[in-house]
């Protein structure tokens, strides 16, 4: 039995509503999309229309990163009978690796790092993560994939806010995200109206 209730009219993004809002403060993400992931309808609807744009592209592996991309782009690589590739945070492979530095969406720089016997010149690959705030981290695999000769075919996550960043990946890239346009505006405020309800709740 799912934990959280399914509504009968699924329209698109229905599930966003089971995100969580941050209750720990500013040195944490501002939402956890996770909670989502726990009911098997919201996840199947979250993965199908993630991949709704690219039906008629040829996509030869799922590459996630590191971490929350992994529950999506397992997901993504499983409806679509494709393999699956991690790129990790570094320092947690044990074989030959290329690394690319980057600034998460703290601020804060790091490098992540993925394994030189999967990627290939012309492979097509489908970029997946949970969530794209300021682009650096998905900028970064994007460089990672390409400078291994591996071609992007598109890039999905659950949202793409409309930072500098985010902007600059929906310019160059073919994209996909889980947001109906009425909540874009919520998202990029870093706000869901949906919060207020669950705020209530816990009061």
């Amino acid at each position: 039995m799912d934990v959280l209730a399914v509504p009968t009219d699924r329209q698109k993004g229905w599930y966003l509503s089971l995100m969580a809002p941050n209750t720990k403060g500013p040195m944490f993400a501002w939402l956890d999309p996770s909670r989502l992931y726990c009911n098997s309808q919201a996840l199947a609807d979250c993965v199908k229309d993630l991949l709704s744009p690219f039906q008629n592209d040829c996509v030869d592996l799922v590459v996630g990163i590191d971490a929350m991309g992994f529950v999506l782009g397992a997901s993504v690589a499983t409806t679509l009978g494709k393999g699956f590739l991690a790129i990790r945070k570094a320092g947690h492979l044990c074989i030959a690796t290329q690394s690319q530095q980057y600034t998460d969406y703290s601020g804060r720089e790091k490098n992540m790092e993925v394994r030189l016997d999967v990627l290939k010149p012309g492979l097509r690959v489908l970029l997946v993560d949970q969530w794209i705030e300021t682009g650096g981290t998905m900028k970064a695999a994007i460089k990672l994939v390409e400078q291994l000769g591996a071609i992007v075919v598109g890039v999905a996550a659950v949202a793409i806010e409309n930072t500098e960043g985010g902007k600059w990946i929906k310019k160059h890239y073919k994209h996909a995200h889980c947001i109906p346009e009425l909540l874009q505006e919520q998202m990029d405020r870093k706000h869901l109206e949906s919060f207020n309800s669950e705020e209530l709740k816990n009061c």
